[in-house]
């Protein structure tokens, strides 16, 4: 019985709808609503409650605040109609409950004009006994305010998938979400109508993960932009700006990660050189098998058996971490090829600016003298975020990393304080903040992400179920140990300002060892006269440098020996 109640339960909760199921029930509820020629009191009721619905099944959802501005505007709609005094303690009833729980909603901002709104009084009051007065000139019409307008849908293809990018006249509110049967990602945007052409845009666009995009309109005013998937594709959206966008994301699974393949040839008694490692995005083709010439008679035994001499390449135990245990990582022989290296800011975000240097222009130059040390080494595969002056949204940078298949992630970045004496270095793995400090420092480099207060229960979860962590912490004290080590040999006034966790935006959400880096404060004048010389930029990228290599070799140790064949 027990299991047949379960059986039940999971059959029920597999049938329960989304919150984007709720909102457009309740969407097309208001449609016949506001069609209809004699709208039922009862129905602008029933219609509010599909709405509260969302809220009370759903209320961490992205849904809530338009579906408790919809209602809203719903019993707005019904005050106009009756005049009843309960229709406009409802509507000013859900405006509070939008401000009081969603504050940072862009809806929120609008409640104090749409509870104006309900100090008009309704088409429908009671006339009363008096003779009507005489007419009163007309007002002038009040022009309402213009919608936005959605002028562009285009495409652009992703290494493994597909980015359709939304261009819209000025930034809207827009709600989001993901149905199955079959699989697709819908935006509605709000207060906002489509340009001319724009329906014969979306319908040509198709791509590896798209297989195509539709516009409707689930609600007055609403545009409902409906992206159909293929493949099961992950799927990011963010905005953009100046101009602004709304950019889908569709990214099928990353591309395989670098191999070494060695190339093995048979010789003679001879002793074999060590054969080169080659590197290869995708595995290498199956090689025929080595056929040996035939043997003349006499028989085998009366000749001389050769052996074949090949590469060998013992494999090491990788190194414990400082505290004695093998991560999972390490547990099973995971090794490091492939480096996403982030530069901070850039574009119209400069970062920190402070005697002469530019945040953003300082850990680009570093960048791309780390790409070019790791470019020599063999079997290492290097990515940039960026390689010019370009703005990168933070949750792009992590979006890179994971597009890329990348086994390390690193972010440069420069300090700053209101101390003018704070000065030093420090490294960042993905955590909860510990003190003061680290708050202010990921406060200041989270300061241009595109998150709303509706995602923080996600991103709690993003970073409290992060599985990297114990790698990233290993990864971050090698790179701190190597900086301090490198830059103290050119001056001891060095200060080692230690590891650190904080939340930093551009961190969540990657799929691998990931940290952040603060190579000196640029608001301290020894820091920063230090950084504006070339020598020493160039050691702090080959302190990160080192450390990557160390950490490289912590979790695999490979050694090619050449073997000597012999004579039997």
């Amino acid at each position: 019985m027990a299991a047949g109640l379960w059986l039940c339960g999971a059959a029920a909760a597999a049938q329960a709808p989304t919150a984007a199921v709720l909102f457009e029930r309740a969407s097309e509820r208001e449609t016949a609503l506001r069609a209809a020629a004699a709208p039922a009191p009862t129905e602008a009721r029933r219609t509010i409650a599909a709405y509260e619905r969302v809220v009370r099944t759903f209320p961490k959802s992205g849904y809530c605040d338009n579906a408790l501005w919809q209602a809203a505007g719903v019993a707005l709609f019904a005050y106009r109609q009756s005049g009843a005094d309960a229709d406009r303690a409802n509507g000013e009833r859900l405006l509070k409950w939008l401000t009081s729980q969603y504050p940072a909603s862009p809806f929120a901002r609008q409640a104090d004009e749409r509870l104006q709104a309900f100090s008009v009084p309704g088409a429908a009051v009671a006339t009363q006994a008096a003779p009507d007065p005489p007419p009163a000139p007309a007002p002038a019409p009040t022009a309402a305010p213009a919608r936005a307008t959605l002028r562009n849908i285009s495409r652009e293809p992703l290494p493994g998938g597909d980015r359709i990018v939304l261009e819209v006249d000025r930034e809207v509110a827009f709600a989001t979400d993901r149905i199955a049967n079959p699989d697709r990602v819908f935006l509605d945007l709000s207060d906002t109508s489509v340009g001319d052409g724009v329906p014969a845009e979306a319908g040509a666009l198709k791509g590896a993960m798209v297989m195509g995009v539709r516009l409707g309109h689930p609600a007055p005013g609403t545009t409902r932009v409906v992206v159909d998937l293929a493949g099961s594709p992950k799927h990011s959206i963010y905005p953009l700006y100046d101009p602004y966008r709304l950019v889908i994301d569709a990214e099928g699974p990353p591309p395989p990660p670098l191999v070494k393949s060695v190339v093995q040839e048979p010789t003679l008694n001879t002793a074999a050189a060590a054969t080169p490692t080659s590197r290869a995005i995708l595995p290498p083709a199956p090689q025929p098998a080595l056929v040996p010439p035939p043997v003349p008679h006499p028989a085998p035994a009366a000749l001389p058996k050769l052996m074949p001499s090949v590469s060998m390449v013992p494999v090491l135990p990788p190194s414990t971490m400082r505290n004695g245990d093998y991560s999972l990582a390490r547990q099973l022989g995971l090794s490091v090829q492939r480096i996403v290296i982030d530069a901070g800011h850039g574009g119209h975000d400069p970062g920190a600016q402070a005697n002469g240097v530019v945040e953003k222009d300082l850990v680009l130059d570093v960048s791309l003298r780390l790409q070019k040390l790791l470019q020599k080494q063999p079997g290492m595969d290097v990515v940039l975020t960026r390689s010019t002056d370009e703005f990168i949204p933070l949750e792009e940078r992590t979006a890179i990393a994971n597009r890329a298949g990348a086994d390390l992630f690193l972010s440069i970045h420069a300090n700053a304080s209101s101390r003018k004496d704070a000065r030093g270095l420090e490294t960042y793995f993905l955590n909860f903040a510990t003190n003061p400090e680290a708050e202010a420092v990921a406060a200041r480099e989270n300061a241009t992400s595109s998150h709303s207060m509706g995602q923080l229960p996600e991103i709690l979860k993003a970073i409290a179920l992060n599985a990297k962590l114990a790698e990233s912490r290993e990864l971050a004290t090698m790179v701190q140990t190597s900086m301090v080590r490198r830059l103290k040999a050119q001056s001891r006034s060095v200060r080692d300002l230690g590891v650190k966790q904080a939340p930093f935006v551009v961190l969540i959400g990657a799929q691998m060892p990931s940290v952040l880096a603060e190579i000196s404060f640029v608001t301290n004048r020894a820091d920063a006269s230090t950084l504006k010389q070339a020598g020493n930029r160039q050691r702090i990228a080959q302190a990160l440098f080192d450390a990557i290599l160390k950490y490289q070799s912590s979790l695999k140790k490979v050694t090619t020996v050449a073997a000597k064949g012999s004579r039997q």
